[in-house]
Order: structure tokens, then C-alpha cells, then sequence
């Protein structure tokens, strides 16, 4: 069962058309999802122990129940806005099997009596888009969505793709139905939660691309069988992706309790350089950093976080030890000062000035003060936002001084870096990603 391929079967060589995925048994769990009380479809994914995917790893089955049960009409929101750094899985769902993705929010909707659905898709993916404006229309052309669901049921559903505009911030789901409304992303006050009060006011579903993907295999094979390939309350398998100083970057489909230490020395053979590592980010920019001494540790959400960090959306940076960490840190603070929409104080003034010190600290300017004020500030953002950017630029910046300060003391007394030009110890020589259990080219 630990080979069971859900979501990267079809990658990438299988025809993504209608055609294609229909030969491969494609709607078929929709056929049967039409021929079940929609509370019964609830209860499977319930029992399938499925976890958001997006990086909150909440239950799946429990945040569909949370839909006032009186309240008319719902809306479901699928985020496709995959803006966090090092996070690069579920672009390659909506290009090489879009229609599995098209068949999971059908049958979600069918589930939940919703009749109008929204993907919202990064600016920047239009090949992503195109595909999947492509499999919609398909779709509709075939009846499986439109007038009556599956060309049978007597319920009418329109799926739409809304593009970004490149807001890292619409990633975080009230930001993003604030921008689907056509308004400016800002983050909305929580409570009340989208499920409550969403989209027009109205209850509104949030999914991640590869949350809604696994609902066809569980709908086919069982919530038991799902719940059963995965560890401790995290069902089914995951998609993570692979970058820094690997010898085989990629996407790999894994259990979800996989060994992060496996996955980086033996699936992607290592490091690149043959030196040590040093340093992964284990989900993506925002999760707290692990020393390369730390790595033997289960990818599950609740196991990796008594660890001290997250899985969150399964982006794992690998860093050998010619990795400057103060650079590193930087390049990351940086990009959220850049990110931030602005309507916190604390994360408006605080990332920028995170994010200054540390280059200061860098170029070999910094003084002692400088390192205790960087100690200082993550904890006056965390908790005081809105949303949770605020949160996802001071984590990064606990752990990497946390774990190495020594080489932040070396910057200030040395007055520099000794570690060279490149900050992520990435290599040009490997342009290769292993997708699906098969290498091919990253494009």
C-alpha cells in the first residue's frame, strides 16, 4: 500500500483531455457520488482522515459540516493560488490531470448542495489556467457539470476560474474571496469563518487544489482504505516538493507519515554537492527551519510539529553547509516585507524592519543589539495580525537564529560572510524533477 500512487499516476505522459481520463476510469466516482445521500459522502471523507493540503492540515470531513444547514446559497472557493516559497505541487494537478481536480468539486458540491464553485488561480500559472479552462469546457460540453450534474441529476452546477494578480496575501482564504468579490485582497476579521459567513456573506467552502483531488479515490476505494494509507490522523498520501541541493528535485507522492530524512537522502539521492546537510525547510518558507541533525523526523502533521515545525504545503528546501543561513534568512524576510498588504501595524512595520536588520547583519554591519533586537521582534508580530502572514514572516526568523546564531554572532564579530555568493547552495548542474516515480524534465 505504501507505493499507492493517487494524485501522480496519470503524471505526466497520460492524455490529461476528457478522453484520456475517462479511459482511465475518470468520473466514475462521480456516477457513484450521484447515486448516495450527499450525507453519506460527508461521512466517507469524514472517515478518510483527509487533512487540508493548503498548510493548516485541518479535517476536511469537519470543515464541510460547519455549513449552517438552513442557509441558501453556498459557494465553494478552491485555492489554486500556490504563491508560498517552495511550494510547487498542485500547479502540476491543474496541467496534467485537471479533470480529476474538476471531478472532486463536483462531487464536493453534489455533497454539500452547492451549485456555483470558483477556482481561484494564481496570476502567474496561465498555463495552468488555460488547462484548466479547457478541461471545464470539456466538461461542460459532455454534461458532467452545467444543467444537471453527471448528465443525470436534476442539480445545476458552474464551475469558473478567477486569475490572481499575483498577491502572495490571496493565498490566505478570506484575501482570497475578497479578490474573487473583485475587491482589494485584505484579510477579513476572524471570526466569523468563510463556512459561516464567506463569499457575499453567504457560507463558502475553502479547499486546496490537492485536498479536493483525493475525493474521487476516496469516493472509488473506501474512506477506510484512504485513512489507512496515511499515519496517526493525517489519511491518504501527499505531494511534496523537493528543491535546494538535491541530487533529483521534484514532486513525490508519499504517505503522509513519510521520513523526511527518506525522502531527501533516498528518493532525491542526497545532496547535489556530496556535502552535508545542513538545514530544510520542511513546508514550504514559513515553517520553522530543522538542522540537518533534526531531519529524521515523520512528515505528518502532528509528529513533525513535536518536532518544532510544520509540513504545511510540502515544499522541503534542502541546504548543504556551504549555506550562508544569515543570507538565506534575509532572502526569506524579504519576501515578506514585500508580501504584506499592509493592514496590520505590526506586520507592515515589523517585516520591513526584520527584514533591514538582517541585511545589515549580512553585509557584516550588524552589531550585538542588532541580534537582540532580531530576537526581539518576531515575538511583538506573532499573534497581533489579522491573518497569519504575520505569523508565517516571524517563524522563520525565531528558528534560523534560534538553531544557528552562532553563524549570525560570526557575521557581526567578523564583520562578514565567509560563505561565498550563493545563499541556497543550489545547484545549476541538475535540472531534473522526479514526478509521479518517474524522472522528467521541470518546466
Amino acid at each position: 500500500m505504501s507505493d499507492t500512487l493517487i494524485l501522480t499516476k496519470r503524471w505526466p505522459k497520460n492524455d490529461p483531455s476528457l478522453a484520456g481520463y475517462k479511459a482511465d476510469g475518470g468520473y466514475r466516482s462521480l456516477e457513484k457520488a450521484l447515486g448516495m445521500p450527499p450525507a453519506a459522502i460527508v461521512d466517507e471523507v469524514k472517515a478518510s482522515n483527509l487533512r487540508g493540503r493548503g498548510g493548516a492540515g485541518f479535517s476536511t470531513g469537519l470543515k464541510w459540516t460547519f455549513l449552517p444547514k438552513d442557509v441558501r446559497p453556498r459557494y465553494l472557493c478552491i485555492n489554486a493560488d500556490e504563491s508560498e516559497p517552495g511550494t510547487f505541487k498542485d500547479r502540476y494537478i491543474c496541467e496534467y490531470d485537471p479533470h480529476m481536480l474538476v471531478e472532486g468539486i463536483a462531487i464536493t458540491c453534489f455533497a454539500l448542495d452547492i451549485h456555483l464553485a470558483y477556482i481561484y488561480i494564481r496570476g502567474e500559472f496561465a498555463k495552468q489556467a488555460r488547462a484548466l479552462e479547457t478541461c471545464i469546457e470539456e466538461a461542460y460540453a459532455a454534461g458532467l457539470i452545467g444543467p444537471k450534474l453527471g448528465g443525470k441529476a436534476d442539480f445545476k452546477l458552474d464551475v469558473h476560474v478567477v486569475r490572481g494578480a499575483g498577491a502572495y496575501i490571496c493565498g490566505e482564504e478570506s484575501a482570497l474571496m475578497e479578490s474573487v468579490e473583485g475587491k482589494k485582497g485584505y484579510p477579513r476579521f476572524k471570526p466569523p469563518f468563510p463556512a459561516i459567513v464567506g463569499l457575499w456573506g453567504k457560507p463558502t467552502i475553502i479547499n486546496n487544489v490537492e485536498t479536493l483531488a483525493n475525493i474521487p479515490w476516496i469516493l472509488e476505494n473506501g474512506g477506510a482504505a484512504f485513512a489507512a494509507l496515511g499515519a496517526g490522523k493525517t489519511g491518504g498520501t501527499r505531494l511534496f516538493g523537493v528543491s535546494g541541493n538535491v541530487k533529483r528535485p521534484g514532486v513525490y507522492e508519499k504517505p503522509a507519515g513519510y521520513n523526511l530524512k527518506k525522502l531527501i537522502m533516498e528518493d532525491c539521492g542526497g545532496t547535489v554537492s556530496g556535502r552535508p546537510v545542513k538545514a530544510v525547510i520542511p513546508g514550504g518558507s514559513s515553517s520553522p527551519v530543522l538542522r540537518g541533525d533534526e531531519i529524521d523526523v515523520s512528515l505528518e502533521p502532528d509528529a513533525i510539529k513535536s518536532a518544532g515545525t510544520m509540513s504545511g504545503s510540502g515544499g522541503v528546501i534542502v541546504m548543504d553547509d556551504s549555506v550562508c543561513m544569515v543570507r538565506a534568512l534575509a532572502r526569506i524576510a524579504m519576501f515578506y516585507a514585500e508580501e504584506s498588504c499592509g493592514q496590520c501595524t505590526p506586520c507592515r512595520q515589523g517585516t520591513p524592519w526584520m527584514w533591514k536588520i538582517l541585511e545589515k547583519i549580512e553585509r557584516g554591519e550588524g552589531t550585538m543589539k542588532d541580534l537582540a533586537l532580531i530576537e526581539q521582534l518576531p515575538g511583538n508580530i506573532m499573534g497581533q495580525t489579522i491573518c497569519a502572514l504575520g505569523d508565517a514572516a516571524a517563524m522563520p526568523v525565531q528558528s534560523f537564529v534560534k538553531k544557528f546564531r552562532n553563524e549570525f554572532v560570526e557575521h557581526i564579530e567578523g564583520h562578514g560572510c565567509k560563505h561565498g555568493e550563493t545563499a541556497w547552495g543550489v545547484s545549476r548542474g541538475s535540472r531534473e524533477a522526479l514526478v509521479g516515480g518517474n524522472r522528467q524534465p521541470v518546466r
